[in-house]
């Protein structure tokens, strides 16, 4: 098990490095349009449009039918001036200041207070740059101001939410989302690695994994972290785990309860196998499950199993038994 562990984070580690390699030979540009960048800052096109007009704080370009669109450095600078804005310094004051003016002010802001919604802000400014250091101390800001857990949860989770929006409008290359998500992953296995697992004198045994061609593990890697923290004892398998294999190691491992996320659609009559398969494992108290692919399943769930839909939910039902 911990073999398979080693090979996964070599193997991602190898992604990673393969896709600094591509970055550092291609210019990287997007072409954002006015409603790209209301969902990416939160800030409506209205007052984006008056924005430029009024204060000319950035000239987008035109296509040839005269459609605006904004690049990377458009974004990055919408980005900053929304977090002086939403810190309480007039557009007005703003639109006075040059860029670097600007970064000098949303650092100093930094250093006192930030909301959650600043440091995704923030973060999205690192990626976009693939500046490691800023990355680094964005989250290390975070951590230090919320802690760990809810850094994962508050922060970071949203943060790749809004990713998902700059992968829909063709923002975002593969090699920003293998460096944001690589670096990510691995303070979640150095975090999960610094706790032991708890001695006789535990709350159970959880057998955490993903299903089949299941690849998306980050939330699984919260939930492995968030449980054992608390004095859960488990036993993570990660990624793409075939059901024999779930019911060979509960054969071994004699788990209380069993975990599993699934974001991909099932194929077809896949997911009641998936039911029976853990239901039928004996001395199993609770199976809990999550996922777009779980929440999207129209039919009820047999006895025993529990949906979440967040870190907090699956707490609430995990410490309530």
């Amino acid at each position: 098990m911990i073999l398979h562990t080693l090979i996964n984070f070599v193997y991602h580690i190898y992604k990673y490095v393969k896709h600094i390699a591509i970055f550092a030979i291609m210019k990287l540009r997007a072409n954002f349009s006015i409603k790209d960048l209301e969902k990416l800052s939160g800030i409506k096109a209205h007052t984006l449009r008056i924005w430029e007009k009024r204060y000319a704080l950035f000239e987008p370009d035109r296509t040839d039918t005269n459609i605006r669109f904004y690049s990377n450095e458009d974004l990055k600078r919408i980005l900053n001036i929304s977090i002086l804005n939403k810190n309480g310094i007039k557009i007005s004051k703003i639109a006075r200041m040059n860029d670097s003016e600007i970064m000098s002010k949303v650092s100093e802001i930094n250093m006192v207070r930030t909301e959650n919604e600043d440091l995704i802000d923030n973060l999205l400014i690192g990626m976009i740059d693939m500046n490691e250091s800023f990355f680094e101390k964005i989250f290390s800001t975070s951590i230090l101001r919320i802690g760990f857990e809810n850094t994962i949860h508050k922060v970071i989770f949203p943060f790749f939410q809004r990713i998902g929006v700059m992968w829909s409008t063709g923002g975002i290359n593969p090699a920003q989302e293998h460096f944001v998500s690589n670096m990510v992953r691995q303070k979640l296995i150095v975090a999960i690695d610094g706790l032991k697992n708890p001695d006789e004198e535990n709350n159970g045994t959880i057998l955490l994994f993903l299903p089949d061609n299941e690849l998306h593990e980050m939330s699984l890697l919260l939930y492995n972290y968030a449980l054992k923290s608390r004095r859960f004892k488990t036993v993570y398998l990660g990624q793409s785990v075939p059901l024999d294999t779930i019911e060979k190691v509960a054969e071994i491992v004699k788990p209380d309860f069993i975990l599993s996320v699934a974001t991909i659609p099932f194929p077809k009559n896949y997911l009641d196998k998936f039911l029976i398969t853990l239901g039928n494992i004996s001395g199993v108290k609770t199976i809990f499950l999550s996922g777009k692919a779980i929440l999207n399943y129209k039919k009820k769930f047999p006895s025993g199993f529990k949906v979440f839909k967040d870190l907090q939910e699956l707490l609430n039902l995990i410490t309530s038994k």
